[in-house]
């Protein structure tokens, strides 16, 4: 596997090393290329690709990686590619659902510095930060905090405060949020547009916060996963839409599917508890017990009301678990 086309962030946009006091380029050389290669048959294939590309940050003198999941989730090959092109196979540790976040161990010597986990409880809106992607200076975007504020995601996800910044650095996926004493602060996760409309919105990045890192660390380096009953798992794909919850989609094979929960499906609410946007549909659902519990949903389909029970499940069931080294 070899590294992608060259590109670079222009140079206007890149951070100066002499507006912070510690050596950046050293810090900046933390951050890798990561690509994972998923079998076709992977459970998600079909939503996320065979080939993913994005980055891993060094947080480990022994070559430990740290990157967002979905970029290893059931990969059976990864690859590292450090600024100077050399290339290093590695192996998945382990991912989390309910963080976003992978860890993936290098099966060589990187010989490079690990970056210092630092905190984002420290960073506030119009802080200046770097968002690092693979490549050093020419590959880092000098950012702003524009917001810190709860997030969900249309997969069954939230986080009760995501970090955002702008611009957006183009190659998002795993870069490292670096604050200005250059410690790791978080993981760039999704590109988004913040705010407004198509005229007066920004284009951002949205980060998973380091700070959810350490509590799960020893778990994911030794089992692969956070011990713990892992959450309710619906299988469902819904949106805000009109002030309405809709499901836009379902994963093959999944639970919500297999209740006939169908595409179009209004969702109204949970166990007779009203739902009216995706953090309240996703933390509803959790509350109800651990992964095998009964869910029972009312929603509105063909203009009737109509109640649906969807026995949930662990997602990581549907997935290729890492390999054991």
């Amino acid at each position: 596997m070899s590294e992608p086309v060259d590109w670079e962030i222009p140079a206007r946009a890149r951070p100066k090393p002499q507006d912070f006091g510690i050596d950046l380029e050293r810090t900046l050389s933390a951050v890798l290329s990561l690509h994972a290669r998923v079998p076709e048959e992977a459970f998600t294939a079909s939503v996320l690709g065979t080939d993913r590309s994005g980055n891993g940050i060094v947080i480990g003198a022994d070559g430990l990686v740290l990157t967002i999941g979905y970029l290893i989730t059931e990969a059976e090959e990864v690859w590292l590619f450090s600024t100077d092109g050399k290339a290093t196979p590695a192996h998945v540790v382990g991912y989390d659902q309910e963080t976003g976040f992978g860890l993936v161990q290098a099966l060589g010597r990187l010989n490079l510095p690990p970056i210092e986990i630092g905190s984002a409880r420290s960073l506030h809106e119009h802080d200046r930060v770097v968002v690092a992607g693979s490549g050093g200076l020419r590959r880092a975007l000098q950012a702003e905090v524009v917001a810190k504020r709860e997030f969900a995601g249309y997969w069954e996800y939230v986080l009760d405060e995501a970090i955002f910044t702008s611009p957006a650095h183009p190659n998002w996926g795993g870069t490292g949020l670096i604050d200005p004493s250059g410690r790791l602060a978080g993981v760039g996760s999704l590109y988004l547009r913040y705010g407004g409309d198509k005229e007066d919105g920004r284009d951002g990045n949205m980060i998973v916060p380091i700070d959810l890192l350490p509590p799960i660390l020893d778990d994911l380096m030794k089992f692969g996963r956070r011990r713990k009953p892992p959450r309710p798992w619906l299988g469902l794909y819904a949106a805000e839409v009109e002030e309405k919850l809709v499901i836009a989609g379902l994963a093959g094979g999944g639970p919500a599917e297999q209740a006939d929960l169908r595409v179009g499906d209004l969702v109204l609410d949970v166990g007779g508890a009203a739902v009216d946007d995706l953090a309240s549909l996703f933390r509803t659902i959790w509350a109800r017990g651990d992964a095998g519990v009964e869910i029972p949903l009312t929603v509105v389909r063909d203009g009737k009301s109509l109640g649906v029970s969807i026995r949930s499940a662990d997602r990581a069931s549907f997935l290729r678990a890492p390999r054991l080294h």
